[in-house]
């Protein structure tokens, strides 16, 4: 039993939401997105909600209604609201720094690393060590995240490295001499 599933989805004014066959396109003030989600659900809208219902009690619908009803919710808070996701460089000469539209990193390599933007993705840089990737796509924003992180991850004994705000680093005790 889906307890996300069964929640009803509230439109903002200036959202809309339109559905046709199982491909579902939500624009907004911010911009527009499209999916298309599982065919074995139906979509009931009425003025501002939208609800999501399963066709059978079985153990697919059960897993697929929920997910269908959370990636919606999400494009739909997504073009209103927008999501996004920040990042600190830990490190003595870790800094980061806009190139146009691309963010390049020095993090303790030879070279800098330069990521470039996405389509609907935007950087933005505070205090050479505080990166916030922005985006209408909850799933591009945290993917582009990701990827950032990934180029040099925090290490557990100096915590060194790229990290989310508010990300706990799980340090460890290093070599004792004798």
């Amino acid at each position: 039993m889906s307890r996300v599933g069964k929640k009803v989805i509230e439109i903002p004014n200036d959202v809309t939401v339109s559905i046709d066959n199982n491909t579902v396109t939500v624009k907004g003030p911010k911009g527009e997105l499209s999916k298309t989600l599982s065919e074995r659900m139906t979509y009931k809208q009425e003025d501002n909600a939208l609800e999501v219902i399963r066709p059978t009690d079985s153990q697919e619908d059960r897993t697929v209604h929920g997910t269908t009803r959370a990636l919606i919710n999400n494009m739909v808070l997504g073009v209103s609201q927008g999501f996004s996701k920040s990042l600190e460089l830990v490190g003595v000469g870790y800094r980061a720094q806009m190139q146009g539209e691309n963010l390049v990193l020095n993090v303790g390599y030879s070279h800098p690393v330069e990521i470039k933007a996405e389509d609907g993705i935007s950087f933005s840089v505070e205090k050479n060590t505080n990166v916030t990737v922005s985006g209408i796509s909850k799933e591009l924003v945290g993917a582009t995240a990701s990827n950032i992180r990934s180029v040099r991850p925090p290490e557990p004994y100096k915590g060194k490295g790229i990290r989310y705000k508010d990300e706990y680093v799980r340090r460890k005790e290093g070599k004792t001499g004798k």
